[in-house]
């Protein structure tokens, strides 16, 4: 089972994001840690199912090393660490210096997220980052220095005045700083976000060609400098894929704890709450935050592998694409059979979103 743990919290929230987030404003930080684990006793059956462990947000790397301690400390009488496959946790790099790196890999964390997203200044600025690109690069040393075994860097394109120049700068400062995996995601605008609005009002605009162009770039560069394209986003050094997400394209249970959290447990869906206040009530008062639960139909199950798995280098097994047929994705260079999987090309990867509806 995969372990998920959502902190809510941020300095400044970005324009463009839309998973559960704020400022700690008045919230009690030390409450919030021992509400996540309260939840975590009562809905982890079994501690040693768990395999893997993912911190993200928020901003986890914001807590104080008095809050990171206090959660960790408690997270380790649950769970057996050294069991475990994986533990990542995100991280802004204006967020640490090399002491709170050095906690972090104290405390256990064997994988840093750093969302970076450019280093491009204008970029920076559009997507509201409170980093600029000379912390971007220094905190992947520091998390070298400290000795973290595996940093990643998360990427974004198509951003509102991002130049192809400016996104080929971005990837080739990234690759030079040697990370052991990159993330390069396609801007998307979700709903309930200031971006969104901005392109509902003509501010902003989505271009399919400029995303295919810089996608296309940073798989070009990326796979150059020696990374495995091993997902549509995501490019790892050998031995250095995500085992987390893996466990999510792959169909495995999820455990989600924290609020708006969503977990998928034997084929039930449950979603937590998404407000802070009152998922704190609800832990302290019965002992979990769950406001809704579905059991997902097998067709519902289907297509989500069908979606996820397509953008995967090991494709999708024919059994769960029938009863579409691939051929004419085949026909057109868009995807390849072998071993009786159906595994699109780098130019269906660019266009997994609608073959994944045609498939459907």
């Amino acid at each position: 089972m995969l372990l998920y743990l959502h902190i809510p919290f941020c300095h400044r929230v970005c324009p463009y994001c839309s998973f559960h987030k704020h400022t700690p404003g008045s919230t009690p930080i030390p409450r919030f840690i021992e509400a996540v684990l309260a939840e975590a006793r009562g809905r982890i059956a079994d501690p040693a199912a768990v395999r893997t462990l993912y911190l993200g947000g928020g901003t986890p790397s914001m807590l104080s090393p008095s809050h990171l301690r206090q959660l960790f400390g408690g997270l380790r009488e649950i769970l057996d660490f050294p069991a475990l496959d994986e533990v990542t946790m995100e991280a802004n790099p204006a967020t640490f210096d090399l002491s709170k790196a050095g906690l972090f890999r104290e405390l256990g964390v064997r994988r840093v997220s750093l969302g970076i997203q450019s280093f491009e200044p204008e970029v920076l600025r559009t997507l509201g980052r409170e980093h600029d690109p000379e912390q971007a690069a220094a905190s992947v040393r520091l998390l070298r220095e400290a000795g973290m075994p595996s940093v990643n860097i998360d990427l974004m394109f198509s951003v509102p005045g991002l130049s192809l120049d400016g996104w080929r700068h971005t990837l080739e400062t990234a690759i030079d700083l040697n990370p052991d995996h990159v993330s390069a995601y396609n801007l998307t605008y979700e709903e309930d976000t200031a971006f969104f609005q901005s392109l509902q009002r003509g501010e902003l605009d989505a271009d399919e060609d400029r995303d295919a162009e810089q996608f296309h770039l940073a798989h070009a560069l990326l796979t150059a400098a020696g990374f495995e394209h091993y997902e549509t986003s995501n490019y790892a050094r050998p031995g250095h894929r995500s085992t987390h997400n893996h466990g999510y394209w792959n169909g495995e249970d999820y455990l989600g704890l924290g609020p708006s959290s969503v977990s998928t447990l034997g084929g039930i869906r449950h979603n937590n709450v998404s407000d802070t206040d009152r998922y704190l009530r609800m832990v302290e008062s019965v002992g979990t935050a769950v406001i809704e639960s579905e059991a997902l139909t097998p067709e519902q199950l289907r297509l989500e592998r069908l979606a996820l798995l397509l953008r995967t280098a090991e494709g999708v097994p024919l059994e769960i694409v029938r009863p579409a047929d691939p051929a004419d994705l085949v026909e057109h260079g868009f995807a390849r059979l072998e071993n009786q999987r159906l595994i699109l090309t780098t130019a269906g990867a660019a266009l997994v979103d609608p073959i994944a509806a045609q498939l459907a």
